[in-house]
């Protein structure tokens, strides 16, 4: 059995954990391990502060933006897809520069360390921009794990 879900949502800060408590309570209900729940929740609350914060054009009320979170549990995979409508990675500020934790980075820094969380704690990762059109595409996905007597557990 396979679950799927899609929201769109207001580029609000108030989004974020609402997206957040969507896949834990997806994940618990399905039987999905904690700690897999857990990972996945920290990695997605990244990538909904990202579109949030950098997913639009704010100098013409960019908060009134969408974007687009999609999740899918499907046999042992759960991915997690989050897509907004801003400039997207651009030659001066590309995906690949954004992942790393620069040696120079303050530990109580409060940004900067989103996507290089994404990558650490799912065991693939895609960044890009959407084809053809602008905006940030930000993927991952991750191996799960399930508690004894899970109901959707994978056969």
């Amino acid at each position: 059995m396979s679950i799927w879900w899609s929201l769109h949502l207001r580029r609000e800060a108030a989004s974020v954990p609402l997206a957040r408590r969507l896949l834990l309570g997806t994940m618990e209900t399905a039987g999905v391990d904690p700690d897999i729940s857990y990972d996945l929740s920290v990695a997605l609350s990244e990538a909904c502060a990202n579109a949030v914060e950098h997913g639009g054009d704010t100098a013409h009320g960019g908060c009134s933006e969408a974007y687009r979170v999609t999740a899918y549990l499907d046999g042992e995979k759960c991915r997690i897809e989050v897509a907004d409508s801003g400039p997207g990675f651009t030659a001066e500020r590309p995906a690949s520069a954004l992942a790393p934790v620069p040696a120079h980075a303050n530990a109580d820094a409060e940004q900067g360390r989103g996507l290089y969380l994404i990558r650490e704690l799912a065991d693939h990762v895609q960044i890009g921009n959407k084809p053809g059109r602008s905006g940030a595409v930000v993927s991952f996905d991750k191996i799960l794990k399930w508690r004894k007597g899970a109901p959707l557990m994978a056969v």
